[in-house]
């Protein structure tokens, strides 16, 4: 599929790019649409690509040995998919499962390895972005051994929200208890007090989101720790200038 200069600025981090990386990064990278529940990397196995998704929303998952599964990390547009292959061996733990199927970019390992090695600008922009990813994962580990499913659920759907152009997302509640590791019992539990509180609308797959200061509210401090760390660490877009 074509991609153009103003395709860049659909993801974040691809849109932080000067216009001579861009113009290396764009030969090298393929739009593709992703299913929801595709799975882009398994645990253990190398990565040949990365992915930095645009209206995609990807979740990564830790899998036990009796196939229950936590989502350990949410990315959506302001992030990539696959950073082991310039923090490590190239793969990983966990798996990356996607969430809200639509469109994402994919881009050879070994081209943005290279890349890293070679440009102080792009080995600082993923070691930054890593950080945040990092925060994620560490409060997501707090918030599901520390907070209810009431919380975890309304953290969960702010951080959807964020990738989000729409306030309407398309998930079922088995999907929902999937990606937090919870029974769906108390998915249904929750989901209904806020439907009740006016602040969302859910109907057969269908989930609105009607007063986000509402949802915000019910949730637990972990979102805005998430938030706060990604806004501090990653370059700001302020008309076509980037500033770190």
């Amino acid at each position: 599929m074509l991609i153009n200069d103003r395709s860049k600025l659909s993801n974040h981090l691809l849109a932080t790019l000067s216009d001579l990386d861009w113009l290396k990064w764009k030969s090298n990278l393929q739009l593709v649409e992703l299913q929801m529940g595709e799975v882009l990397y398994e645990s253990g196995v190398p990565m040949e690509h990365l992915f930095f998704p645009t209206t995609a929303i990807v979740s990564l998952l830790h899998i036990l040995n009796d196939g229950d599964c936590t989502q350990i990390a949410l990315v959506g547009r302001d992030g990539l998919i696959g950073v082991s292959v310039f923090m490590g061996d190239g793969s990983t733990s966990s798996r990356a499962e996607v969430q809200q199927g639509g469109m994402c970019y994919r881009i050879n390992a070994k081209f943005v390895l290279t890349e890293f090695d070679t440009s102080v600008y792009i080995m600082k922009l993923m070691l930054k972005y890593t950080q945040t990813l990092i925060t994620q994962m560490s409060q997501l580990a707090v918030c599901n051994r520390h907070h209810t499913i009431e919380q975890q659920f309304c953290r969960w759907l702010l951080l959807t929200l964020d990738q989000l152009e729409s306030d309407t997302l398309l998930v079922t509640q088995e999907q929902i208890s999937h990606h937090l590791g919870v029974r769906r019992e108390g998915v249904t539990r929750a989901a209904g007090l806020l439907q009740k509180a006016g602040y969302i609308n859910y109907s057969r797959g269908h989930l609105t989101c009607k007063e986000r200061e509402g949802i915000h509210s019910h949730s637990c401090e972990c979102y805005d720790v998430i938030k706060k760390e990604y806004d501090r660490l990653l370059p700001k877009i302020h008309h076509h200038e980037i500033h770190f």
